[in-house]
C-alpha cells in the first residue's frame, strides 16, 4: 500500500469525504500528516502553499510527512519540500455548474455574493458584484482553477488552456470526478494498492436537498461561460478519467468493483447507523458528530447505533466524524504537547 500521498482538496467536490478516507487510513497505519501550524484546517488558504505553513517543518531537517490533504492553493515546488519524492498526487473535480451553485450557498458571505439575492441575479451582471481584486473572489469564479494555483481571471485562449492542462497533468498522478464517486474510489484503491474497506465511506459535509436550487438551461450556460477555465479542466479530465478506467480496469471489472463497494457500504450503514442514513443537524444526538454549519447550506450528519462493541464503535465513529473534529483529534495525537 502507498503511504505517501498529496491530495489537493478542491472546494465543494466531495473532498471532505475523501479527506475522511485519508484520515482513517493515516490513523490506522500510524502515518504523519502535514498539518497547518497551530492545527487549523487550512494551510493559510487562499495564499499559495508554502512549506513553512506546516507544523513541524524545518528547512534544516530532512523530515517528510506522509499525507498532505488540508485545503491549500497548490504550488508544487513548496509541496515537494514536505513530502517524499515518491508521493502520489491526486485531486477530485466537480462539474463547474453544480460547483458554482454549491459555492453560492456555502459562501454567501463572500464579497461577490453578499449583496445579491440569487445566482441568477449575480450572473445577469457579474462584474457589477465581482471584483477581481478582492481577496475572496475565487469563491465566485473558476474555483478549481484557483485551487490548482492558476489565475481565475486568466485569459481563456486555447494556448493558455493547453498549458494549464499540461501543467496539471505533469503534477498529478490521478484526477477523480465527484459525479462518479464510486468509480473514483475504485480507481483510487487501485492506484494506491489499498483494500476495499480503506475506500468505503459515508458522504460527509453534504447539504440538505431543500437548500439546493434548480438551474434553468440559460443559467447553466452562463455558469459554464463565467467559469470557462474550470469547464475546460473538468471536461478534459472527465474524458481522461474514463480512458484510464478503460485501459487500467475495464468497464466490466469496474461495474463489479462498484457493486462490491456499494454492498460493503450498505453493510456498514446497517452496522453503524441509526435509521437509514444522514439526518438534519438538529437531529444529531452526539454533539461531537455535528458538522460545522456554513452559509445558507444545512449540513447533514449521522447518528451511531447504541450498544456497539468497542472496536465496532471506533470503526463506525471514524466513518462519520466531521472533518474539523477528526482533524483536531489527529493533530492532538501527532503533537500531544500543543493544544490547537
Amino acid at each position: 500500500p502507498k503511504t505517501d500521498i498529496v491530495f489537493l482538496k478542491v472546494h465543494k467536490s466531495a473532498s471532505s469525504t475523501v479527506m475522511n478516507i485519508l484520515f482513517r487510513f493515516g490513523e490506522t497505519h500510524n502515518l504523519t500528516f502535514a498539518f497547518p501550524i497551530g492545527g487549523g484546517n487550512q494551510l493559510f488558504y487562499p495564499q499559495h502553499f508554502l512549506a513553512k505553513f506546516v507544523q513541524g517543518f524545518s528547512p534544516q531537517s530532512s523530515r517528510r510527512f506522509n499525507i498532505l490533504c488540508h485545503h491549500m492553493r497548490f504550488l508544487q515546488p513548496e509541496v515537494q519540500k514536505v513530502v517524499s519524492s515518491s508521493a502520489i498526487y491526486f485531486s477530485i473535480l466537480r462539474n463547474p455548474v453544480q460547483l458554482m451553485e454549491s459555492s453560492f450557498a456555502y459562501y454567501k458571505g463572500a464579497s461577490a455574493f453578499s449583496h445579491v439575492g440569487s445566482l441568477e441575479e449575480f450572473l445577469s451582471q457579474p462584474y457589477h458584484y465581482y471584483n477581481p481584486r478582492s481577496s475572496d473572489r475565487h469563491y465566485a469564479r473558476n474555483l478549481m482553477t484557483f485551487d490548482f494555483g492558476f489565475n481565475p481571471d486568466g485569459d481563456v485562449s486555447a494556448g493558455r488552456v493547453r498549458l494549464m492542462l499540461q501543467a496539471i497533468e505533469a503534477s498529478f498522478d490521478l484526477l477523480l470526478i465527484s459525479e462518479y464517486f464510486e468509480e473514483s474510489m475504485v480507481l483510487l484503491k487501485e492506484t494506491l494498492c489499498w483494500d476495499l474497506d480503506s475506500v468505503v465511506s459515508f458522504p460527509l459535509n453534504i447539504r440538505d436537498s431543500s437548500t439546493k436550487s434548480q438551474l434553468s438551461d440559460t443559467i447553466v450556460e452562463k455558469i459554464k461561460e463565467w467559469n470557462r477555465l474550470d469547464w475546460e479542466i473538468y471536461t478534459h479530465f472527465n474524458r481522461t478519467f474514463w480512458e484510464r478506467i478503460e485501459t487500467d480496469i475495464g468497464r466490466e471489472q469496474m461495474a463489479r468493483e462498484v457493486r462490491a463497494l456499494r454492498e460493503r457500504q450498505a453493510e456498514l450503514a446497517r452496522t453503524c447507523l441509526q435509521g437509514t442514513g444522514s439526518v438534519a443537524p438538529k437531529d444529531i444526538k452526539d454533539s461531537s458528530l455535528r458538522p460545522l454549519q456554513h452559509g445558507s447550506a444545512r449540513i447533514l450528519g449521522y447518528n451511531l447505533k447504541q450498544g456497539l462493541d468497542e472496536e465496532t464503535e471506533l470503526m463506525c465513529r471514524r466513518l462519520v466524524t466531521p472533518e474539523l473534529q477528526y482533524s483536531s483529534a489527529l493533530y492532538k495525537r501527532q503533537f500531544p504537547q500543543k493544544a490547537p
